[in-house]
């Protein structure tokens, strides 16, 4: 079951004006399960988005940015799950076309105001025909109370669903934030997660709302890892309807950053959600990295310990084996990194420092801290101001039967 991530309650994610949710049973991979789903925007809306750096990225993907860069105005997102639609060359990308192609007759717009987003399996192609079946139950059961089913629909090895909503105030008018995400394994985006949309009421310029997408991604699915493997289907979308009633933000000022704020947390919830959720998980750990000289060794040193099997079993055992967190610091990557400098904590313990084990510490301390489900670990590095923080979860053997048993 996934780390301590509440269920999601009906009424708990706001709906956003200016955009509708459809879903459909297509059978794309299993039969009578959500996988399909569609949804629309409102005209005037403005859209962002930040997407995987893998090269082997899908054929959604590339269509995606394509259509991003070629229209001014994007309309509608279809989303399957079942199968990546990644691996798949030429055919792949004429499928994602024909989807798009199929979604804008329904709608009565252009195919390019059509962002396709895929998720499943890699390397098999894409059921066009059952996508295209489905789509007409996508349109009829359109309404903008259907976050919750949404979240559903776009899981593929997820446990539960994730959605985050806020509610805040920009010159005196209610402006709400929802969003979904989905993820579980695959999961070290170098840009954001496998795949999670959010939508706010909230009137701003394009520019800056671009601007709040890839500060936002940095502080949070640029900040998680289950497995250290990035997925070929990374997307992160961010959509403004524009309909909140207040006058637009077109400069960064104190509703900017109202704005931005609340997008973030919906973000990281999101984020930590997908950790919470990571395949085979029992315990979510929190690395902070503090005074480094620059963000960048501190977000070295983080995954480098985020990454290791070593470290991630012995957290599933409750094993306090640290000596294998002072060999990861060390294998990051730090020039010239003075190791007689660092201290490492565990929860408030302090475990190491001077080069080598506290003299304070006691393995029964360790063995109390690690059989949490929620952990903490702090590594000073004593050399700088800069400092990170990292969510990531333990290795099971669950995380091997999953892995294992994926296409079965």
């Amino acid at each position: 079951m996934p780390v301590n991530l509440k269920p999601l309650s009906p009424g708990s994610i706001f709906p956003i004006k200016g955009i509708s949710l459809g879903i459909a049973k297509a059978h794309i991979k299993k039969p009578n399960r959500k996988d399909l789903l569609l949804m629309t925007i409102e005209k005037g809306s403005r859209v962002s988005g930040v997407f995987t750096q893998n090269s082997f990225c899908a054929a959604p993907v590339l269509l995606c940015k394509k259509h991003l860069k070629s229209v001014s105005e994007i309309r509608a997102l279809i989303i399957n799950t079942g199968c990546a639609n990644a691996g798949t060359g030429e055919e792949g990308i004429l499928n994602a076309i024909e989807t798009c192609d199929a979604v804008s007759q329904l709608l009565s717009i252009q195919s390019e105001q059509v962002l396709p987003f895929s998720t499943g399996v890699i390397l098999e192609k894409l059921p066009i025909d059952k996508i295209k079946n489905g789509l007409s139950d996508t349109v009829k059961n359109l309404d903008p109370h259907h976050w919750i089913d949404a979240a559903e629909a776009i899981m593929t090895t997820d446990i539960a669903p994730k959605a985050a909503s806020r509610k805040i105030k920009i010159q005196n008018k209610e402006v709400f934030i929802s969003g979904i995400s989905k993820g579980s394994g695959m999961i070290h985006p170098n840009m954001a997660t496998m795949l999670s949309f959010v939508a706010t009421d909230a009137s701003i310029t394009q520019t800056l709302l671009d601007k709040i997408l890839k500060e936002v991604t940095e502080q949070s699915f640029n900040c998680i890892t289950v497995d250290g493997d990035t997925s070929t289907n990374d997307s992160f979308i961010l959509i403004a309807t524009q309909q909140s009633g207040h006058h637009e933000i077109n400069q960064v000022n104190e509703d900017y950053q109202t704005l931005k704020h609340a997008i973030q947390e919906v973000a990281i919830d999101l984020a930590q959600a997908i950790v919470r959720d990571g395949e085979g998980a029992t315990k979510f750990i929190t690395i902070q990295v503090e005074s480094g000289a620059d963000e960048a060794e501190c977000r070295k040193v983080a995954f480098s310990i985020a990454h290791s099997p070593l470290i991630k079993t012995a957290f599933f055992a409750s094993d306090p084996n640290l000596g294998r967190i002072l060999a990861a610091i060390g294998y990051a990557g730090i020039e010239a990194l003075d190791i007689t400098k660092i201290q490492l904590f565990l929860g408030n313990v302090l475990v190491a420092e001077n080069g080598g084990r506290a003299e304070t510490y006691t393995e029964s301390q360790g063995q109390e801290v690690m059989k949490h489900s929620e952990i903490t670990m702090r590594i000073l590095l004593n050399r700088g101001q800069a400092k990170t923080t990292i969510w990531t979860c333990d290795f099971s053997y669950d995380y091997v039967k999953i892995n294992a048993d994926y296409r079965t």
